[in-house]
């Protein structure tokens, strides 16, 4: 398993964050000069935290990820700014997931930052720090930044409500971190609810608007597979707290973890650059 959660990893320290970051470059929002700059230097930090990861546990693999997680606090201190800056106060719900995807891979930097020197901060199993860092990357940032795009693009309480319940879902799920699997379930299932609602709205309301097959594509796997992926999430943490049979972490890296990273987030956002692009 540590080999495919590393592999899915990297996948979204190299392609999931510095495609994504484009994406919420909005020249009306502050922060967004910072941003374009800390994107365009991404894949050095992206590399050095890749390659931590394939060395042992110890000061050298920790430096290396020391080097990533000063760029994710980078991107959580944007978020502060724009949060700060922003008019009005109180944001809509797409600057709500969009900030929540800035600030998120802060979360995985410092349990990569753990887990490479091999400490267990608050009693965490390296297996834990390791899908954590995972989890920040593609249910965080990933999950996050398209269910704000979906709110933009599809005006009305479905698109508010993916918007705001990716981010309370993601928070609910960290909090069950420290207070237990009921917790950890609540969270899944606001959550699921969430991320349903944006496989909904990106099949029916967005694919069909894109000007070719090959982003309609995209869009259909994406929204698809993540119907399919949040189910297994769904079932592994009911099964955690009730004691029901449910997936191995093995198996959730293999199916919900690979498939969410393959299929969900690098879809969807080759998808909305498109669409971005052609002005969609």
């Amino acid at each position: 398993m540590s080999v495919l959660v590393s592999l899915i990893v990297t996948v979204g320290m190299t392609a999931i964050v510095p495609l994504g970051l484009r994406l919420l470059e909005t020249p009306e929002r502050p922060g967004t000069t910072a941003l374009r700059a800390l994107r365009r230097l991404w894949p050095l930090p992206g590399l050095l935290g890749a390659v931590s990861l394939w060395l042992p546990r110890g000061a050298p693999a920790a430096a290396l990820a020391a080097c990533y997680a000063l760029a994710t606090f980078a991107l959580a201190l944007i978020a502060l700014v724009r949060a700060a800056r922003n008019r009005p106060l109180v944001p809509v719900p797409a600057e709500v997931a969009a900030l929540t995807a800035l600030a998120t891979p802060s979360i995985a930097g410092v349990a990569l930052v753990a887990e490479r020197w091999g400490h267990h901060p608050l009693g965490f199993a390296p297996t834990i720090l390791r899908l954590t860092v995972a989890h920040f990357h593609f249910a965080g940032f990933a999950a996050a930044l398209t269910a704000g795009l979906v709110c933009r693009t599809v005006p009305g309480p479905a698109g508010r409500f993916a918007a705001l319940s990716v981010p309370l879902g993601t928070l609910t799920v960290l909090t069950g971190y420290f207070t237990g699997e009921v917790t950890e379930l609540a969270g899944a299932v606001i959550l699921t609810a969430g991320m349903w609602t944006v496989a909904v709205l990106t099949w029916r309301d967005i694919r069909p608007g894109a000007r070719d097959r090959f982003t309609r594509t995209l869009l259909a796997v994406s929204s698809g597979v993540l119907a399919a992926t949040m189910v297994l999430a769904l079932s592994w943490a009911l099964g955690e707290a009730t004691g029901l049979p449910h997936p191995t972490l093995t198996w959730m890296a293999a199916t919900h973890g690979l498939g969410n990273a393959l299929g969900f987030a690098l879809c969807s956002i080759l998808a909305w650059r498109r669409l971005k692009e052609t002005g969609v």
